[in-house]
């Protein structure tokens, strides 16, 4: 969503600027041009070079001494930006923003700039909750200004509360949904994600090597194409995508349970989640002893949640993934018509590099209608934005 854009960053005097020395690096990283506004209370607290060296142009401080160059004015970087975020953005810059008032080169620029702009607040939790501050908060808002943050927690001056400035990376995830086109803005999607664990006792379980990385992509690309989403997520070590509802369950009953609550007002089901195709058919509330276990284990299996739900999907979009190894399109083809799927990704988790714990997958779209579409080998990120513009298409 970044590469190639104009990004405006403005930073404002709050110890959390030494963060926005990240935020340029990331922004970077994704492809953007980035320029960097500080104000003069900005300056105590990082030297411009620092932002200069990292973003490899020149830091925007003075209005008057860009009234002196020849080929930049006042109003250029507003003008040239496609976003414009301020981290940290203290009390007085949203006070001065909500008000009209434009007495730095940032303030100017934020009201002479048609581009989306995006907020990360950062501040004493008392300032924050302040009846002023919120107020020009929610005006702010309502002029159609973006905000990410601030978090809970304890700040800077060891007050605990809401108030922290949020991370570079949840403000990058947060700048690049504000650029991403909506095309599934109105839409309800339920994704499911990451293994199941089925207990033989209270420390030993069944489970497999999802990581549940292509699930949370999933979750995530669709929020940012504007869809309201409910992630039912068995056991990952992976942090919440921002702004998705996260439902978190441990068991194949479980997930069928939490599924089937979510997907009555859903528009789509994309069970990317490896359901267990088995539990223990007794789990023992004690350690069993090893010399024993091996002979006590029985299976019972699991129910087939998705093929349950596509029976009465009517116009719902119900998608399934397929893992397989050796002759994956036939069995996936198989497992689409068996199971009245709208559609079914696969890939071959035998090929190196793809599938389970990687960063990287490959995959083919069968269609319940014969369609398919192959799409290469790409980071799991990049491939769910592809994988939903292509179920949506």
């Amino acid at each position: 969503m970044l590469a190639g854009k104009n990004v405006v960053l403005g930073v404002t005097g709050g110890i959390a600027a030494y963060k926005a020395a990240e935020l340029v690096r990331l922004l970077v990283k994704a492809g953007a041009a980035v320029n960097v506004i500080m104000t003069r209370n900005a300056t105590e607290f990082v030297a411009p070079l620092t932002f200069q060296t990292l973003s490899n142009r020149p830091v925007y401080v003075e209005t008057f001494k860009l009234l002196e160059t020849s080929d930049i004015s006042h109003t250029s970087l507003a003008e040239s930006a496609d976003l414009v975020i301020v981290a940290p953005a203290t009390a007085n810059l949203l006070g001065k923003y909500a008000n009209g008032l434009a007495d730095d080169l940032l303030s100017t620029t934020l009201l002479a700039t048609n581009a989306p702009v995006l907020l990360a607040p950062a501040m004493n939790p008392r300032m924050w909750a302040h009846p002023a501050t919120l107020d020009n908060a929610a005006k702010l808002a309502a002029r159609g200004v973006h905000f990410v943050g601030p978090e809970e927690g304890e700040v800077a001056c060891k007050d605990i509360g809401r108030g922290r400035m949020s991370e570079p990376a949840d403000i990058l995830e947060a700048a690049e949904a504000v650029l991403c086109p909506s095309p599934l803005a109105g839409k309800r999607i339920v994704v499911t994600a990451g293994p199941t664990r089925e207990p033989l006792d209270p420390v030993r379980f069944l489970s497999n090597r999802s990581s549940g990385r292509m699930g949370y992509a999933l979750a995530r690309a669709a929020r940012m194409m504007g869809a309201d989403v409910t992630l039912i997520s068995g056991p990952t070590a992976l942090p919440a995508p921002r702004d998705v509802e996260l439902v978190r369950v441990e068991t194949a009953l479980e997930m069928q349970k939490a599924v089937k609550a979510a997907f009555g007002k859903a528009d789509a089901l994309i069970m990317a989640a490896a359901v267990a195709d088995f539990r223990p058919a007794v789990s023992s509330d004690t350690k069993a002893p090893k010399e024993t276990i091996g002979d006590q284990i029985a299976l019972t299996r699991n129910p087939d949640i998705i093929a349950g739900l596509a029976k009465s999907k009517g116009k719902k979009l119900v998608v399934g993934f397929a893992a397989e190894t050796g002759e994956a399109d036939a069995k996936a083809a198989e497992k689409l018509k068996r199971k009245g799927l709208s559609a079914i990704v696969v890939n071959d988790v035998a090929e190196p590099g793809i599938g389970f714990e990687s960063m990287e997958n490959e995959v083919r779209l069968l269609f319940a209608n014969g369609r398919g579409l192959a799409l290469p080998r790409m980071g799991k990120a990049e491939l769910a934005f592809e994988i939903l513009k292509a179920l949506f298409a």
